[in-house]
């Protein structure tokens, strides 16, 4: 069974006392969440995600010591301009959501509705081999083109992954802080921006959601750096899952590969593939599907439809799909997803309407506000930046090559020595300013940078304890 994260265990736990109209204790709790997923949750975790679920106000407590008791909140959900506003006895607490359409709010009351009183659901085949390229299309033409309109950037022409690597530092923090986030992750943005520029790891928080942090911004680099080689196809996505899920599943032999053993997932009446078989054939069919899309749009949104409704790998699934959907946005140099502010809340029900009711019309009107979101930030932010110079972008991969060539060789980066790497890198026309460029980038490397370069974080250690006096 996959790891729950903290958005499921709130989910489950919220479920749980739905189904106890006149309250239940936290003992009862326990044993129910036991019943429902076979493993026990810390006394303390769960006291934690309790007290969230008061604050967010959905539940209530009653009574002390052991007659206290939990129960549903009392309130009532309307619909105000993107905002869910929930009105109870102490008043109107607005709960962050996303405009949606009259049948995404359809699909958001349906799976609201109790566990207990939705009917339970399995992998439905025809739902993916129903789906015909260049046919079938989620996103509509009129919205195909608004998105285009909203995503265009100065780098169309340019060599795919172009954009994204103007906008490389901010891309790494925003989608590593905010797919995180998605899980359940409480670091900040001011923690992720200091973990992955700084190597700072930040105060009181798991070594999980570290680690998931790091994982992020190794497979977002992964991505830009192999723009052009990286696709809609099984090495790519084995890879991402193999990076994005390293040191955070029980098997470690199964990051990378697909999925042989049944799954369940908490919160959702909704039960996926178990034949190998079947994972394998489908996995392979909704690859190949998603690579005959014409429209890098519908690329992305199908792929964040149809794979974590897969569950090929054991668990990562949503996060190797919001990943993945940034493959054609990045090879088409149009803006990037990055989920920056997405309600938790929106984004887990619109995937349960996929789930449970094979329809995307949530899940589609959350995509549509993320990417607004997404391009109101980076467009803006591009029209302050300066223009890349020109030959920094011809001799990205020559500079790649003389960085790993003087920290895996434990050369000092003195000027005899960057000299010499030069010589043997550029030609003379170019040789000063490639000059400059190494110093520079020798002189500003950090842990926090090294995957541009391709180093491993051993080669980085070792380089600057030799080097550091001289830097």
């Amino acid at each position: 069974m996959s790891r729950t994260t903290p958005i499921e265990e709130l989910q489950l736990i919220e479920s749980i006392v739905a189904a106890h109209p006149n309250g239940i204790g936290i003992s009862d709790i326990e044993a129910e969440m036991v019943r429902r997923q076979n493993a026990k949750l810390n006394r303390r975790t769960l006291q934690r995600r309790l007290k969230k679920l008061i604050e967010m106000k959905r539940l209530s407590a009653e009574g002390e010591s052991i007659a206290l008791v939990y129960k549903t909140a009392s309130k009532r959900v309307v619909t105000l301009k993107g905002v869910a506003a929930s009105a109870s006895a102490g008043g109107i607490e607005a709960e962050l959501y996303v405009s949606i359409s009259p049948e995404g709010a359809r699909i958001r009351d349906q799976v609201r509705v109790p566990l207990m009183h939705r009917r339970p659901v399995g992998y439905q085949r025809e739902f993916l081999e129903a789906y015909q390229p260049g046919q079938t299309f989620y996103l509509s033409e009129s919205l195909r083109s608004q998105l285009h309109d909203m995503g265009r950037t100065a780098a169309n022409e340019r060599p795919a992954g172009t954009y994204a690597r103007d906008i490389l530092s901010r891309l790494l923090v925003d989608l590593s802080w905010a797919s995180s986030k998605l899980e359940g992750n409480t670091y900040s943005r001011l923690d992720t921006q200091n973990l992955i520029e700084l190597g700072q790891i930040a105060q009181g928080k798991d070594a999980i959601e570290t680690q998931m942090i790091l994982n992020h911004k190794a497979a977002i680099e992964m991505l830009i750096e192999d723009a052009d080689e990286v696709g809609f196809d099984s090495f790519t996505f084995k890879n991402i899952h193999a990076v994005l899920s390293q040191d955070l599943i029980r098997d470690p032999q199964a990051s990378g590969r697909l999925r042989r053993r049944t799954v369940e997932i908490s919160g959702t009446v909704f039960h996926p593939a178990a034949l190998p078989q079947v994972i394998e054939d489908c996995f392979e069919q909704l690859l190949n599907k998603a690579a005959a899309i014409p429209d890098p749009f519908e690329q992305a949104f199908f792929l964040m439809v149809q794979l974590p409704y897969l569950q090929p790998f054991e668990d990562v699934n949503k996060r190797v799909s919001r990943i993945g959907a940034n493959i054609p946005l990045i090879k088409s140099n149009l803006c990037p997803l990055s989920f920056i502010d997405v309600p938790e809340r929106a984004y887990v029900e619109g995937t349960l309407g996929v789930y449970e009711l094979n329809e995307v019309d949530l899940l589609r009107d959350v995509f549509v506000w993320a990417y607004e979101r997404s391009c109101q930030r980076y467009l803006a932010i591009t029209q302050t930046m300066v223009e890349p110079d020109p030959l920094k972008i011809k001799y990205r991969e020559a500079l790649i090559q003389a960085v790993q060539l003087v920290v895996k060789g434990l050369l000092r980066p003195q000027p005899d020595v960057i000299a010499q790497v030069a010589r043997d890198a550029v030609n003379e026309a170019d040789r000063d300013a490639f000059i400059q460029m190494l110093t520079d980038a020798l002189r500003q490397l950090h842990e926090g940078s090294i995957a541009r370069y391709r180093l491993r974080r051993s080669e980085y250690l070792a380089w600057h304890e030799l080097v550091n006096p001289a830097l």
